[in-house]
């Protein structure tokens, strides 16, 4: 019984840090908010500039797998080059150490668990502040104290588990292993991090072990430990880049490639490597007796090598991973989510800004029907009608999967923690999405209208007609075009309603005169009944598309 209590102790002190690091990396990423995204998409223009921003922004919110997955999803929205990627990736993985830094100088030798408590009682006005702002930073000081009781539960349960013996032991029968103990321990690390699905994590528990001086772990067992941390790590954009388009895949590919090929290479030299380290930490750093310093020395002195190594040749790497992942074709393209990619992103503040961009798409669909529309009207042979008529049903279909998925992905970031902002940002968009599923029916209406028509109506339209049905698409597009503009524009500023009410009172204007002038046309015999059915049908669908824009727009107000 007391072996299993200090095994769930173990499991509970491993789970409260890596809660603690979850609540500090999402207090300072709501803390940073736009600013964080506008640097990460804006400061990328070279690869020089791409690694210091995945340094400077991994090291802000403690998290390379966030930063990665961030940058995944940016490539999978086409705001971020694949070349760019991958300097912000290899910048991701040097940003990342600080967090092996500030174990190793905070870490171990005082009573770290003595300092959560001071932490809490300054972060408890902060997080209940009505200001955001500073309740990001109150959850920010809430993450550093969980991370500090997490790391002294970690080092007591350890001890209590005697996991040092338990290590030794294992450590005395692989003695002479050699070089093969080495690799094993690489495999170990990335297999832990691959399950823990967080780096920082495995490398607290190397330090810990590390700093408990077992006899026979040495330097070099733990390096292969945080090499394989690495690798494991990788496994976390692999998997949000899995339901994403080719060129988030093709990210993830990249940041794994990188992280494996540099392992391999220090491998080729890896106990020279370790002694080097020894040196410049001896020399340099006035620590030499120091383990952590002389790990924590390592693992940021691999990851900016590997950088050092293959920053020129990310164009090499790009070509390598395009060679492995072809481009699919472009109709398979059309039905994917482009923002949305493999469940929830680090924070539901980025995950809400995902399904903002999406929502975006599904507007951008529905304006790409309306060009299929007046397509499938002007078509003179049959063949040219039927293949618009398909695309404007297949993207029907496409507009009624997007609703669904957006909506069950909002549905699971709204079950996180979040700000009243966000909550009321979740509610518009499940409006939104909803009213962008109505367009896309009524465009699907129009498309069987202008087919009844050419089957049951060998008439065309009049002049007159045709000049009222171009003056309403006309308006319509503009409409769309408005409503494109509002949904993809920037947050957090008021928006003119205005332009959109003035478009929706011309196209009931114009339907109003239209419905007058049908019924005197077909009551003096200028046309058939049947045809100023198809025509009143027409004019009255594109009218609901403005009612349903008019919806869009002010759901996006707040209206």
């Amino acid at each position: 019984m007391e072996i299993l209590i200090n095994l769930l102790s173990l499991i509970g002190s491993l789970g409260l840090f890596l809660f603690g690091m979850k609540t500090m990396s999402e207090g300072l990423e709501k803390f940073a908010g736009d600013r964080l995204r506008s640097v990460l998409a804006a400061m990328t223009k070279n690869r020089v500039m791409g690694v210091l921003t995945g340094i400077f922004v991994t090291a802000l919110i403690q998290s390379s797998s966030a930063t990665t997955v961030m940058v995944v999803s940016f490539v999978n929205a086409g705001l971020m080059t694949l070349s760019q990627s991958i300097g912000v990736i290899m910048g991701a993985n040097v940003g990342t150490t600080v967090t092996a830094w500030i174990i190793s100088i905070v870490g171990f030798k005082v009573n770290i668990a003595a300092l959560a408590l001071p932490l809490v009682a300054i972060g408890i006005p902060l997080f209940f502040s009505g200001d955001s702002r500073r309740k990001s930073i109150g959850e920010f000081i809430f993450g550093f104290a969980f991370l500090f009781m997490g790391l002294s539960y970690l080092q007591q349960s350890a001890n209590d588990l005697n996991i040092g013996g338990m290590v030794a032991t294992m450590l005395a029968q692989l003695a002479d292993g050699g070089f093969f103990t080495v690799i094993l321990f690489v495999l170990v690390g990335a297999l832990v991090t691959m399950l823990v699905q967080a780096s920082a994590a495995t490398m607290a528990i190397t330090l810990m072990l590390f700093d408990m001086k077992i006899p026979g772990f040495s330097l070099e067992l733990a390096a292969a430990l945080a090499m394989g941390q690495n690798i494991g790590t990788t496994i976390t954009a692999v998997m949000a880049s899995l339901t994403a388009g080719t060129q988030a895949r093709r990210a993830a590919l990249a940041h794994m490639f990188f992280n494996v090929f540099g392992v391999i290479v220090v491998l080729v030299m890896f106990y020279p490597f370790c002694d080097i380290v020894r040196w410049i930490v001896a020399t340099f750093m006035k620590a030499g007796d120091s383990q952590l310093m002389q790990l924590s020395a390592f693992h940021t002195m691999f990851n900016i090598f590997n950088t050092l190594l293959l920053i020129g040749f990310v164009k090499q790497i790009e070509k390598f991973v395009c060679w492995a992942l072809p481009q699919k074709d472009e109709e398979d393209q059309e039905v994917r989510l482009r923002y949305i990619s493999g469940g929830l992103l680090s924070t539901a503040e980025l995950s809400i800004w995902q399904a903002r961009n999406e929502v975006g798409v599904m507007a951008e669909r529905c304006h790409a029907m309306l060009g299929m529309v007046r397509r499938a009207l002007k078509a003179e042979k049959n063949e040219d009608f039927e293949k618009e008529f398909k695309r404007i049903e297949h993207y029907e279909q496409i507009t009624d999967n997007m609703e669904v998925e957006i909506a069950e992905y909002l549905r699971q970031v709204s079950e996180g923690r979040l700000s009243a902002y966000s909550k009321n940002h979740i509610t518009r968009m499940l409006r939104e999405v909803d009213e962008l599923e109505s367009i896309g029916d009524s465009m699907y209406h129009l498309a069987r209208t202008i087919k009844r028509k050419r089957k049951y109506e060998n008439d065309a339209f009049t002049e007159a007609q045709s000049t009222s049905i171009n003056q309403m698409l006309d308006l319509t597009d503009i409409a769309l075009n408005e409503m494109y503009a509002i949904l993809t524009g920037p947050e957090h500023i008021r928006i003119d309603l205005s332009k959109s009410y003035q478009i929706e009172e011309n196209i009931n204007q114009l339907r109003s005169l239209c419905r007058t002038s049908n019924l005197e046309a077909v009551n003096s015999g200028k046309y058939s009944y049947h045809l100023g059915t198809f025509f009143n049908d027409f004019i009255a669908e594109c009218e609901k598309v403005g009612d349903y824009v008019v919806n869009v727009v002010q759901a996006e107000a707040g209206e």
